[in-house]
Formats: C-alpha cells, structure tokens, sequence
C-alpha cells in the first residue's frame, strides 16, 4: 500500500513539475504577441471594398483593401495558418434567432456566397504564408468584420485569395 502511496505522489509530482510554467514557455508567448502586432492594423484602412465588389473589379497581382465577415463555411479557419475565408457584408447569415449552430456558414445563402467569398492569407514581409492560428493572432472569431490590406491573386475559375500585410477587426462580433 505504501508503494503505491509513493507512486501515486510521484506521479502528481512528475505532473505538476510538467505542467508548471516555464521560462522558455513565457519569452516564446512575449515573442509571439509581439510579432503578431505587425500583422495587425491598429486604424481602419480608408477605401475598403466589399467582397463582391472586388471580386467583380480587382485584378490579380492588383494592391486591395478588403471588407468581410469571417465565414463561409463551418470551419473557416485554415488549421496551421494565419488563413480564412470572409463573405461580403451584404450576404445575410442565419439570424441567432434561428438556432443555427453554425451561421458563418451561410447555409441558406450558398449560391450568394460563391459570387461573394474571398481567402485571406496572412504573409509575412517575404510573402510567404504566417503560419499559426489567425483566431489567437488576430483575436477573431466567426462572424467578426475584418478590413483587410494586401496582394490579389485570381485563379483561372475566378476565386480571388488575398496575402494580406495588414488586418484591422472591426469592434463588435
């Protein structure tokens, strides 16, 4: 009984040494937190064009200032990256009235969303993509309205993808 005593003490021992804080946890956090602000827009960029709008007139390798809500589909966040999708402001999503778990997603609004959804990807200064999660760096959530400033890239079927320098969050959602 008293073996069992001894390894059941360290055992929670061995966990809360493992579970504790450490130094080197701490400076990668301050790092992080402070890298991440280059990313984020402090002021709202003037001119900001609904996504649909820009769909319709930006050209690719065109300079873009973009305004949407975090959305699009039910997991909209890229996983690994500093990445999602947002849908122009004019495209209604599920009312919270209406018990939708999900309406970022805009279920009922699919074929407005094809004609009026972009992909953001935050770069860095080379124009490679942030890797991380867009929610912790740019403290977003679905449905949150962001202004985005970056690069165009159309494909051949006509999606537009932005690599965005600068994100500003709207307050509110």
């Amino acid at each position: 009984m008293k073996m069992l005593f001894s390894l059941g003490m360290l055992s929670l021992s061995l966990l809360a040494v493992g579970c504790g804080p450490s130094k080197v946890a701490t400076v990668n956090n301050e790092v992080d937190t402070k890298s991440n602000a280059q990313y984020v827009a402090n002021t709202e960029p003037a001119g900001a064009m609904p996504v649909g709008e820009a769909r319709e007139k930006i050209e690719d390798g065109q300079e873009v200032t973009l305004v949407g809500l975090i959305g699009g589909s039910s997991k909209p966040f890229v996983d690994g990256l500093a990445a999602f999708t947002i849908v122009d402001p004019k495209v209604p999503y599920c009312a919270d009235d209406e018990g939708c778990p999900t309406p970022w997603d805009y279920c009922c609004q699919t074929e407005a969303v094809k004609d009026n959804i972009a992909t953001i990807k935050v770069v860095d200064e080379a124009g490679k993509p942030v890797a991380g999660d867009a929610k912790e760096m740019l403290k977003v959530k679905e449905l949150s309205t962001v202004v985005v400033q970056g690069k165009a890239k159309r494909d051949d079927l006509g999606n537009l993808t932005v690599a965005a320098s600068k994100v500003f969050v709207r307050p509110g959602k």
